[in-house]
């Protein structure tokens, strides 16, 4: 497996494309067709990918196979939701997303990509965040076993669907 690169702008169309294939992958069958849809139309098009590919408040870390394709990202950044009552945020990043490509899925990828990730946090905040689906017990699992712990509600809308997510932590 090739080494973990920080993603260029020349990235930004097949981030793009992979972010999307996997959520509708992943997730795609809960929605209705239109709200699927009108999320993904603004959630991660190739043109905010790049804006955050040039923001140094973000990290986009990715691995592609030896033909080019990519098996894998995380997208590490600043809070891009409101936390619940009393967690703390002056000082807390969030991991945004972490996708793997089916052909990637129990290589160990992940726990680099979530090594990698966890490591870039320590150097800017005191706190991690993410949002993880109720009904994802899978990804749960395995941000409980690098140490998150759950601390509240996330409503998360795809198009007029909200969905209960749930807010993990990791004290760095």
């Amino acid at each position: 497996m090739t080494d973990i690169r920080i993603a260029q702008p020349a990235d930004a169309e097949a981030l793009s494309a992979f972010a999307e294939a996997s959520f509708v992958h992943t997730f795609g069958h809960l929605y209705d067709p239109a709200d699927l849809a009108l999320f993904l139309s603004t959630w991660n098009p190739p043109d905010r990918v790049r804006a955050q590919i040039a923001d140094p408040a973000y990290a986009i870390a990715l691995v592609r196979d030896e033909a080019g394709a990519i098996l894998g990202y995380i997208k590490m950044g600043p809070l891009d939701f409101d936390l619940p009552p009393g967690q703390p945020a002056d000082d807390a990043v969030e991991l945004h997303q972490i996708y793997l490509a089916e052909a990637a899925k129990g290589t160990g990828l992940a726990a680099r990509l979530m090594d990698w990730g966890i490591a870039w946090a320590r150097e800017r905040a005191s706190e991690l965040y993410l949002s993880v689906f109720t009904d994802n017990p899978r990804a749960q699992a395995v941000y409980r076993r690098y140490g998150f712990y759950d601390v509240g509600r996330n409503a998360f809308r795809v198009g007029n669907h909200v969905d209960e997510d749930r807010f993990f932590r990791l004290d760095l």
